[in-house]
């Protein structure tokens, strides 16, 4: 065991170094900032609007359209991105969104009525810029384009999850702290700033152009290249397996054609199928959009287990809410739920120490069991170090398991959907949360923490369910459309001994 634990971190550090080299510091910290203000807009829009009018319920009402906005919409900003590329389409969104942030706290502050406020919400939530998962897909598609390793992309999976956590534990907070020492309008002023300007760094930064819009790659043999032989869909290629990357899965057909890194890989345009009996387009051809591929069947569960994880959140954050203010410490719900935050991104951040032959699948069971089993002491608690110390715990499961879910969506789906992709799964989360939220502060109130926390542990068990009976449909895909995010699912002494 004791072997085993610095060579664990020396490969993560040097994946780590590895992924930031792909887009230098200065990405990082743009993306980071830019994201923030999506944690910070929903928590700080319900704080605002009590402040301002005094009711709840108006201000729960303003916090629900701005999440439903958000969970509608994000998907479109990602298909956006994904057929006109990012630049354009992220810089629209955080001029727009930085504008509709400042007149949602404009209006509040004049008194404006209800009603007005729940539309001015929607739109903030609608024209949110998804810095996030639109960051989670350039920097696959820049590991993607330099031939990097499957450790290499998800360490790039795994860094990113964690600035996803680190903003979602950092936003609620300096709105807290705001609120506290100030005005919550302070916090949304300074989201408004943060989305315009690092928003703005995020769309013109140089790595925009590392994903390219759907169809621009033109269609020829100047881009296709044939290989002696392409298996079909669920086949296994041609040939002995060797512990290399399945060459017949590593092309990156989405992006920008990259040297080969081994000689039998084969460079194809986005989604563009391999050439039929009539052989591959004419020197010249003009350019054209390839059909919109469909999802694969796999990932709707895959989806719907990133819903459950909101589920789980939203119900932990009203129990540990209802608890905190039946023990008379309610300012500390929280740090409680920052702490287990924290310790999600520090588990993050250790996923890139995960052995390769820890297949992806297995990983996505081992989460949600986990999740699942550290769960359960919540109904048992009843005080407050009893409870940081069970959440603390429990957020060691959280971001391995949005890590994997990630990267088994990122070698599912075609590379020209991938930004909508994220998008989607982005919206899961926050449509999971949201509602979980409402449904459970209510139980909470009636019956109690416990009805909270036994809504968190029945989502967990039911992610762990789907997690031991969806089989993403990548596993069986067209190897030239399914890129493997992370390792392959069966370790490769394993396919050596089951032929390929």
């Amino acid at each position: 065991m004791g072997t085993t634990g610095k060579p664990g971190r020396g490969r993560a550090g040097d994946a780590y170094r590895r992924v930031i080299g792909l887009t230098g510091p200065l990405l990082p910290c743009v993306s980071f900032l830019g994201r923030l203000p999506t944690a910070t807009i929903q928590f700080g829009s319900v704080l605002l609007v009590a402040r301002t009018h005094g009711s709840l319920t108006t201000a729960g009402l303003t916090g629900g359209a701005l999440a439903l906005g958000e969970v509608v919409c994000g998907p479109l900003v990602g298909r956006l991105a994904d057929r006109h590329g990012q630049r354009a389409v992220v810089l629209a969104f955080s001029l727009v969104n930085a504008v509709a942030v400042a007149v949602l706290v404009a209006g509040a502050l004049a008194g404006l009525p209800g009603p007005a406020l729940v539309l001015l919400g929607a739109v903030a939530g609608a024209t949110v810029p998804l810095v996030g998962p639109l960051a989670r897909a350039r920097l696959v598609a820049l590991a993607r384009r330099s031939g990097a390793s499957e450790a290499t992309v998800g360490a790039a999976l795994s860094f990113e999850s964690t600035l996803d956590e680190l903003s979602f534990v950092l936003g609620p907070a300096l709105v807290g702290l705001a609120a506290v020492l100030a005005h919550p309008a302070y916090a949304m002023a300074v989201a408004a700033a943060l989305v315009a300007t690092c928003g703005t760094a995020f769309a013109l930064h140089p790595t925009s152009h590392a994903t390219t819009p759907a169809g621009e790659a033109p269609v020829g043999p100047a881009t296709l290249a044939p290989a002696p032989s392409r298996p079909g869909a669920g086949e296994a290629p041609a040939g002995p397996a060797t512990p290399a990357p399945d060459p017949s899965r590593s092309a990156p057909p989405a992006y920008p054609p990259a040297p080969p890194a081994h000689p039998r890989v084969e460079v194809v345009p986005p989604d563009v199928p391999p050439p039929g009996p009539a052989g591959p387009a004419a020197p010249g051809s003009p350019r054209r959009r390839p059909p919109r591929p469909p999802m694969p069947s796999g990932v709707p569960g895959l989806f719907a287990a990133l819903a459950l994880q909101g589920a789980v959140f939203g119900a932990c954050q009203a129990g540990i809410t209802a608890l905190t203010g039946r023990l008379g410490q309610a300012d500390q719900a929280g740090l409680v739920y920052a702490a287990m935050g924290v310790m999600s991104a520090v588990a993050g951040l250790a996923m890139a120490a995960v052995p390769e032959r820890v297949g992806a699948r297995t990983r996505w069971r081992l989460a949600t069991g986990a999740a699942l089993a550290l769960s359960l002491p919540l109904l048992g608690t009843r005080s407050l170090p009893g409870l940081y110390a069970v959440v603390t715990v429990l957020g060691v499961a959280y971001a391995p398991h949005l890590i994997t879910v990630f990267g088994l969506l990122e070698r599912a789906v075609a590379p020209s959907r991938l930004a909508e992709t994220m998008g989607v799964a982005t919206s899961a989360l926050v449509g999971g949360q949201a509602p979980a939220v409402a449904v459970t502060g209510r139980l909470a109130e009636i019956h109690g923490p416990t009805a909270a926390f036994a809504v968190a542990t029945a989502a967990a068990g039911l992610t762990f369910v789907l997690a031991l009976t969806v089989r993403p449909a990548a596993y069986a895909g067209a190897p030239g459309n399914a890129l493997p995010a992370r390792v392959p699912d069966t370790p490769p002494a394993a396919r050596d001994r089951h032929g390929g």
